[in-house]
């Protein structure tokens, strides 16, 4: 077995057991399932419908697995989706790269957009994930602490200190959960990469969901403790978030994917 298959076989197994763990977790906020019907606490927190979370799992393993497989060694590329928006993130070699795995992601079936904010450098150390993934916690921390927002409705991911937002969010939504992660200590810069819905459509969403996972599984309440992430590093600031300057926030650059059918916009 050649260098190539064989990493394209640990990225495989690895992404594959991160998404089998996450059936129990969204966004590191965990919910009790009753009867081990994992599918059920999904729908009781997430505005996607089943199908969509499914979907989207299947163009995450595709997307990475291909990517993997047709650039360098020297890439580092992470891939998250959300209701068939692709968000690529980490670092290439080189422009060629940044675009071979834009194309890669386009041609697999149903990707509706693709998000593209792979780095032209090299790949970031082991201290500066950890700190990411530190950085993580503290936002979904910050989420579930704040006042009138709910955490579940965000997917936070982080990339040499800037966090990535998605999610099926109203434009106030949207404003609120950036200017959360905006104002955690070490956050850099946040990226907005949402996908707007009307106030109504949010209400029809959320009562779905929940009527949904009432059918099928109780869930207690999340869990109001801050999410432990990695150790962090001496670059990330201690001060109070009251006294912690803002990080600047931008929307995403959305480039169009290759949908077989309509797209939330």
């Amino acid at each position: 077995m050649n260098k190539t298959r064989v990493k394209a076989t640990l990225a495989r197994a690895t992404l594959i057991a991160s998404l089998l763990s996450g059936v129990a977790l969204l966004q590191g906020c965990p919910l009790l399932v009753v009867g081990g019907v994992a599918g059920g606490a999904l729908v009781a927190t997430d505005r996607r419908t089943l199908g969509a979370q499914t979907e989207d799992r299947e163009i995450q393993v595709k997307a990475a697995t291909q990517i993997n497989q047709n650039l360098p060694d020297q890439a580092h590329v992470n891939v998250t989706v959300f209701n068939r928006r692709v968000l690529l993130t980490g670092e290439v070699p080189n422009d060629a790269a940044k675009q071979k795995a834009e194309e890669v992601a386009r041609g697999i079936n149903n990707v509706g957009a693709i998000v593209n904010e792979l780095a032209v450098q090299g790949a970031s150390s082991i201290s500066s994930r950890a700190n990411d993934s530190y950085l993580e916690g503290r936002v979904k921390s910050a989420m579930v602490g704040e006042k009138d927002l709910s955490a579940n409705f965000y997917k936070v991911v982080c990339e040499r200190s800037t966090i990535y937002l998605m999610g099926l969010v109203t434009p106030d939504e949207g404003a609120h959960g950036a200017d959360v992660a905006a104002r955690v200590p070490g956050v850099e810069q946040v990226v907005k990469v949402f996908q707007y819905i009307k106030p109504e459509e949010a209400t029809a969403l959320n009562a779905a969901a929940a009527s949904g996972a009432s059918a099928t599984t109780t869930a207690a309440p999340a869990s109001t403790e801050a999410t432990v992430g990695a150790v962090p590093d001496s670059s990330v600031s201690s001060k109070p978030l009251d006294q912690q300057a803002p990080a600047p926030v931008k929307n995403s650059d959305v480039h169009p994917g290759n949908p077989s059918k309509p797209v939330t916009k």
